[in-house]
């Protein structure tokens, strides 16, 4: 008897669904797995004979071959057990109701007692499902709330083999598993326990960091130990404006492939924020591997992607971020086929300005020899630096700023301005698709947006030869400047705009490390 069951495998971040055709004849004692699967796919024999066992349903003792289509795709994993085993039970006159099986996308990993175990991009599958028409999708109960945020689809979460079997003979119901996405994703909103008004004094820093979410511009943090980069840089997410449901939905799909949801988790509802340690490998930053998974950029999309001690990451790793940071997705490549993740961050660098890490220090004396301080900075690349907005010299706190009781901004009212400038921005972009900030202008939109007086044109000359500016300063200072104007809620770019933002690049005066 054949029957014809489906499953769905996961490429990129979109899924494609899988026909698994199992056949079951009357002779023979042979098992073919045809259609190019891995080795996981491979041993599922081995799972699924015992599970059917275990549950006491009978394994059939003749030929069976299992053809999963369409052949020219590579199937991975263990999430077809389930898919494999429920077409094997089907053929084999074990569970009755065929018709209804074929309505549904099957999918989980068997254990050998016939529990089933969680899977890997569930969301893009349901997704998938929802447009080819499958009234639902049945997949291990850990993974069903994430599903059922696609409207439309039934979904039904299972903790056994058994479940299955006995739903589609009609011994048992299951109960469906629905979430309101729009409502729970706006009741989850959640503050973040992170705040501005935990930092004692650098006002400075904080108008920076502001700016810097306010036009989504790509910060490094230069300073002396202790200074406060860190704890500045993990507030950033806290004064970003809130995930659209777009962009909920977004961030969610690539974490689920990545596996990296939690039991039971649904929309992720705050920005990301991740800080891969200076070992991180390229392929671990970017993404790929020999079965490729999203990387550090992508789970930091719509979010922050944050390098502490830049200049200790190998420079290759950070070559790679250079594309990404310009085009805001990274496409791996393979013999067969290529895949593109997403990669829309903000990125948050820290670095202290020499190996002793008191360079330019107002107290302590810095003792690293001639040359080192150049040498050290060497280790970043021009190219990267270019796409780095506004640098940022973070000086040490001095004990009454540390001691003083008075209260700083907190950071629901940074937010709030942030969000302000945000939406001019929008506004300013709406025609642009895919364009939400200043910080995304590529050149030829910036000499039309961000115009400035002839005062101003003599500010920026003045200050370019004074300063000792390269000439890859002057667009990120017209961006720089076009986000104060919008914090300012200003049509036009004034001096007092552009001169604020000519200091937040540090890194480009000809003399800054001697």
């Amino acid at each position: 008897m054949l029957v014809k069951t489906f499953g769905s495998a996961v490429y990129g971040i979109n899924a494609v669904t899988i026909t698994v055709e199992v056949s079951v004849g009357q002779s023979g004692m042979n098992y073919y797995l045809v259609g190019l699967p891995d080795n996981a796919v491979k041993e599922s024999y081995q799972r699924i004979e015992t599970a059917i066992k275990h549950i006491n349903y009978k394994m059939p003792r003749v030929k069976i071959v299992v053809n999963m289509a369409p052949a020219d795709i590579r199937k991975e994993g263990s999430s077809y057990d389930l898919t494999i085993a429920s077409g094997i039970l089907a053929a084999s006159g074990q569970i009755e109701d065929i018709e209804k099986l074929t309505k549904y996308i099957i999918m989980g990993e068997l254990s050998l007692d016939g529990e089933v175990k969680p899977i890997k991009g569930a969301l893009p599958i349901a997704i998938q499902a929802r447009k080819e028409g499958f009234e639902g999708f049945i997949l291990p109960k850990q993974n069903a709330r994430e599903a059922a945020i696609v409207s439309g689809l039934k979904v039904y979460g299972v903790d056994s083999i058994l479940d299955i079997i006995h739903f589609f003979n009609g011994e048992k119901e299951l109960d469906q598993v629905i979430v309101d996405t729009r409502k729970e994703f706006e009741e989850n909103i959640i503050k973040l326990d992170t705040d501005f008004s935990d930092v004692k004094g650098q006002e400075n820093i904080k108008r920076a960091m502001e700016i810097a979410a306010a036009g989504g511009h790509n910060v490094i943090l230069i300073g002396p130990p202790g200074a406060g980069k860190t704890m500045l840089a993990k507030r950033l997410p806290s004064i970003l404006p809130p995930l659209t449901l777009h962009e909920a939905l977004d961030t969610t799909k690539i974490h689920s492939v990545a596996g990296k949801l939690s039991k039971d988790a649904s929309l992720l509802h705050v920005r990301p924020f991740r800080s891969p340690h200076h070992t991180v490998s390229n392929v671990a930053l970017v993404g790929g591997g020999s079965n490729p998974q999203p990387g550090e950029i992508s789970l930091a999309h719509n979010g922050v992607l944050f390098l502490d001690e830049l200049p200790e990451f190998d420079k290759k790793v950070l070559e790679v971020m250079r594309q990404p940071l310009e085009e805001r997705n990274v496409t791996i490549s393979r013999a067969k086929y290529s895949i593109e993740y997403p990669a829309s961050f903000m990125l948050v660098a820290a670095m202290n300005p020499c190996p002793c890490g008191y360079y330019n220090h107002p107290e302590k004396e810095c003792v690293c020899p001639p040359g080192m301080v150049q040498k050290y900075l060497g280790k970043i690349s021009g190219p990267l630096l270019d796409r780095i907005d506004i640098h940022i010299e973070v000086t040490p706190v001095s004990f009454d700023e540390l001691s003083a009781e008075r209260k700083s901004e907190t950071s629901d009212m940074i937010r709030e301005r942030v969000i302000q400038a945000r939406n001019l921005q929008q506004e300013r972009f709406k025609n642009q698709p895919g364009m939400y900030s200043n910080a995304q202008m590529p050149s030829n939109m910036v000499r039309e947006i961000c115009t400035i007086n002839p005062a101003g044109q003599n500010l920026l000359k003045t200050a370019m030869n004074r300063l000792q500016l390269s000439a890859r300063a002057y667009d990120r200072i017209l961006k720089v400047a076009r986000t104060i104007a919008d914090l300012a809620a200003s049509n036009d770019i004034k001096i007092e705009h552009l001169a604020e933002a000519i200091q937040y690049r540090s890194l480009d005066r000809g003399n800054w490390a001697g």
